[in-house]
């Protein structure tokens, strides 16, 4: 599996046919998490290995993704998250070999058990962009992983086009993980 493939299924946090939405600005550290979402999570990759992820609070409203793909090293992972509107959202920096920047996606957790992660769709975000509902600019996802957008709006403006509700179906899940030890 690609590295940039673990670090965004890890956080689960976010693949999506080797297209990537980045943004200019992280979400602001400012809230903290749902306390449902920290602890020991389980699921299979896409060829069906399992996957094992540990999410724990870091220090302040930053949190830590410690992801363990078998045969893998585990990979560690820093990203906060926010509530906006009736969302929760979480944002990661990206790798500098993977073009740096941010990602935004999103996430919910169900009844405590299930924990459900949510890509953006490129071509919709392309499309908003187009449409100047977004700023910012198609890119190349280095290392061959297709195309991506680089979205430079102010965060308040990410936010408020994320939270329209006409814009639901940007969102596409991409993990599901199962509650796992204690």
């Amino acid at each position: 599996m690609k590295a940039w493939r673990v670090v965004l299924l890890t956080l689960s946090f976010l693949l999506l046919g080797g297209c990537l939405v980045t943004f200019d600005e992280p979400l602001p550290a400012n809230q903290p998490a749902p306390k449902a979402l920290l602890g020991q999570w389980s699921s299979k990759d896409a060829w069906g290995q399992p996957l094992k992820l540990s999410i724990s609070r870091a220090g302040g409203n930053t949190y830590k993704a410690v992801a363990r793909a078998q045969g893998e090293a585990p990979k560690e992972y820093v990203f906060t998250v926010a509530r906006h509107g009736n969302r929760w959202y979480l944002s990661a920096g990206v790798p500098k070999r993977l073009g740096g920047n941010f990602l935004i996606g999103g996430f919910e957790v169900i009844d405590g058990k299930q924990l459900v992660v949510y890509n953006l769709d490129v071509e919709q975000v392309q499309q908003a962009v187009d449409e100047k509902e977004l700023s910012g600019r198609s890119t190349q996802v280095p290392e061959d992983n297709g195309p991506g957008v680089l979205i430079d709006s102010p965060t308040e403006r990410v936010l408020a086009y994320l939270d329209d509700p006409a814009n639901s179906d940007l969102f596409v899940e991409v993990a599901r993980f199962q509650r796992s030890g204690k």
